[in-house]
């Protein structure tokens, strides 16, 4: 995500409507925009295979499932956030903006070496003020590795390298890291 310094700030507005008509991603932080990255072939197949893996656990009930390109909303020291996690929960009824969620119980990044910095800090940080959120999920694409953090567990994270990962979020839904790495290659 880059950006100059001379650009003036944005009104969450005028983020949002140029958002509309961009073909480009955009996270935005306090007025600054910053210009998503593409992401690589590991990162689609383990967004898409936990997408997959989930969604047949969702037909028929509150929640609604979102991958790449649902932005959450949050409001951090009195600042406007929007990001674009690469899966967002909500089960909450009345969480349905048309073009983000600020209510979700499951948020969850795939690590890049360019955003894993930023979605163990910043995103992590600004994540964990949400109320509504029960666990964050952060997927490393080198490795078969899953760091899972849990309100009831003080956002303490756990790191599953096998076995099975279990979300509260959607009831104890326990999931194989198999499925999740499922056609994934590491180099070497």
């Amino acid at each position: 995500m880059a950006q100059t310094a001379s650009q003036p700030l944005l009104s969450v507005a005028e983020y949002l409507r140029g958002e509309q008509l961009s073909e480009l991603r955009h996270e935005y932080v306090a007025g600054q925009v910053y210009a998503m990255a593409g992401a690589s072939d590991v990162h689609g197949l383990l967004a898409g295979n936990l997408f997959a893996a989930l969604r047949p656990h969702l037909r028929g009930g509150p929640c609604q499932l979102f991958v790449a390109d649902m932005k959450v909303r949050l409001q951090v020291a009195g600042e406007d956030i929007f990001y674009y996690p690469d899966l967002v929960l909500s089960c909450d009824s009345e969480d349905r903006e048309r073009y983000w969620r600020s209510r979700p119980c499951l948020l969850v990044e795939v690590l890049s070496e360019a955003s894993e910095r930023i979605d163990r800090r910043e995103k992590f940080l600004a994540y964990t003020t949400l109320p509504s959120l029960q666990e964050y999920l952060l997927i490393a694409q080198d490795r078969q590795e899953v760091t899972i953090y849990r309100r009831r567990a003080d956002w303490h994270g756990e790191v599953l390298r096998q076995g099975e990962l279990r979300l509260d979020c959607l009831g104890g839904l326990s999931l194989p890291l198999a499925v999740i790495y499922e056609e994934v290659v590491f180099p070497g």
